[in-house]
């Protein structure tokens, strides 16, 4: 994708044909992750996205929200949201696309720890 005009059009375009909708994406100059929650049509669709490059599907994931007035933009929440969770293995994080709002893409086998990880450190309750 580096230096690719185009790249992410053309990448959307897979996804749209086959009418698969995104939950959340990830973008650097070198990667796009992004989520689906179908395995409709996965099949056609990871062998139509190898054509612009590598494809990896990891299954059993869930995405944690976390939402409230500008959080990504408060400092002190911030801290406390990641200091929380330093055990968690994260695949993905959205952070930014909103003010009230950090999604985390882990493990579903974490999703229990997680929140309640979340819950201890961001606002005292066990």
């Amino acid at each position: 994708m580096l230096l690719a005009y185009g790249f992410l059009r053309k990448i959307f375009e897979v996804f749209e044909k086959y009418r698969v909708p995104i939950d959340m994406i990830t973008t650097s100059e070198v990667a796009v992750s992004v989520t689906i929650d179908t395995e409709e049509n996965l099949k056609v669709l990871v062998k139509e996205l190898e054509a612009f490059g590598t494809v990896e599907v990891d299954k059993n994931q869930t995405i944690i929200s976390v939402v409230g007035n500008e959080i990504s933009q408060t400092e002190l929440m911030v801290k406390k949201l990641f200091g929380s969770i330093l055990n968690i293995p994260i695949r993905m994080v959205s952070y930014g696309g909103s003010p009230h709002n950090i999604s985390l893409l882990v493990p579903a086998e974490y999703k229990n720890q997680i929140l309640q990880q979340l819950n201890k450190g961001m606002f005292g309750l066990e």
